[in-house]
């Protein structure tokens, strides 16, 4: 699906990936709805696009059903049709263990990381359905598909979002609705701040090479563009499949090495 033309809701649009998804789609000449439960954020986003008309901005809080009912009577206020939906929202939780993780943390995540992207799918499907063709881009994560420690309720959502995706693929196959499942690995972006999370280490002291959100947002338009259906964003993403298909428990014992110093003491 080309974006030129095309209206396409962002969730997490405030920052971090979803600000650079939104920046360069509007740039390709496409109409952004973006939504962030951040208000703050949503006007720096509207100050660097330079307040392009194409783009309207939505304080919208994706675990509350209220409130994704009433960003869809306003989008259409705004816009006459949707033609995508990218669900870029989510969060990490704190680097602990499930038996010191609080349950109000879990719910947390997996509302963010999960039943906000199902909720707003299931909102806005059958509108996509009435188009020529229509796009369903959701991102989960490396931790989709590895097991990473500290961080296992997090993994659990964007396993959850990566089948969930893998089946309305399978659902949506003979429609004219396309959707690609995208796995980044690990990003530059402001992730564990916006999740509330305290970590030992960050982007720029880390010896993990990370991906520049504005790399990673370029790769999932391409991969929109040309109606991809699985999109591994950053080699050790694409790296981390191949050692977890290879030997599963040499992977895992490596990654626990690496994870450590992100581990509170």
């Amino acid at each position: 699906m080309k974006v030129n033309d095309k209206r396409i809701i962002i969730t997490g649009a405030g920052g971090g990936l979803g600000k650079e998804l939104a920046i360069q789609l509007l740039a390709k000449g496409a109409y952004v709805a973006a939504l962030d439960i951040n208000e703050s954020n949503l006007q720096v986003l509207k100050d660097a696009s330079n307040n392009n008309d194409h783009l309207s901005i939505h304080v919208v809080d994706i675990t509350s059903d209220e409130s994704l009912t009433n960003f869809k009577t306003n989008y259409y206020k705004t816009h006459t049709v949707v033609d995508g939906l990218i669900n870029n929202a989510g969060i990490i939780q704190p680097f602990v263990n499930v038996d010191k993780l609080e349950m109000s943390a879990i719910n947390r995540v997996m509302n963010v990381n999960f039943y906000g992207a199902v909720k707003l799918t299931k909102l806005f499907l059958p509108d996509l359905e009435k188009r020529p063709i229509s796009h369903i881009v959701n991102v989960s994560s490396m931790g989709g598909f590895f097991p990473f420690p500290g961080q296992t309720i997090y993994g659990a959502s964007k396993a959850a979002l990566k089948l969930f995706t893998e089946g309305l693929y399978s659902e949506l196959l003979d429609s004219n609705v396309k959707v690609m499942l995208v796995l980044p690995g690990a990003l530059a972006t402001d992730i564990a701040k916006n999740s509330n999370i305290d970590m030992n280490i960050t982007a720029s002291d880390s010896k993990i090479k990370m991906l520049s959100p504005v790399k990673a947002a370029s790769l999932i338009i391409k991969g929109m563009e040309k109606d991809k259906f699985k999109l591994y964003v950053g080699s050790d993403s694409k790296l981390m499949c191949f050692m977890y298909k290879i030997n599963e428990k040499f992977a895992i014992k490596l990654v626990n090495k690496m994870m450590n110093k992100a581990m509170p003491k």
